[in-house]
């Protein structure tokens, strides 16, 4: 499971910006299910940055969301992200020079049920 969290930082603030999202990734990747994450800048437009973090399934990220320093140090962080739909389910990837992989999703045939 991939979780994008996009941001749009204005130049004064980016400092403070930087040093809480690194505390942000930090008590992240600390909880079960973690598998990597980065910080990342548009090189086109440096006021845009991405959270990507990479989670075995989705219900590890749900209960890492729980832990306590995720709630101190992640989650006031990732209630200033754009507000757009931020994680998704892997349907197919590759390793290089790879086959293609397809995975079934994990949603119900039927989610209103």
């Amino acid at each position: 499971m991939l979780v994008l969290n996009r941001f749009v930082v204005p130049a004064d603030t980016q400092d403070g910006f930087v040093l809480r999202a690194h505390a942000a990734l930090t008590a992240l990747a600390e909880r079960p299910g973690y598998l990597s994450g980065r910080l990342t800048r548009a090189l086109d437009d440096p006021a845009h940055w991405t959270l990507v973090t990479e989670w075995e399934s989705v219900g590890a990220y749900r209960r890492a969301l729980g832990g306590f320093d995720v709630k101190v140090h992640a989650t006031p962080l990732l209630s200033e992200s754009v507000d757009e739909p931020s994680a998704f389910e892997t349907l197919a990837s590759a390793e290089p020079g790879g086959q293609v992989v397809v995975t079934p999703s994990d949603r119900a045939a039927e989610p209103w049920r």
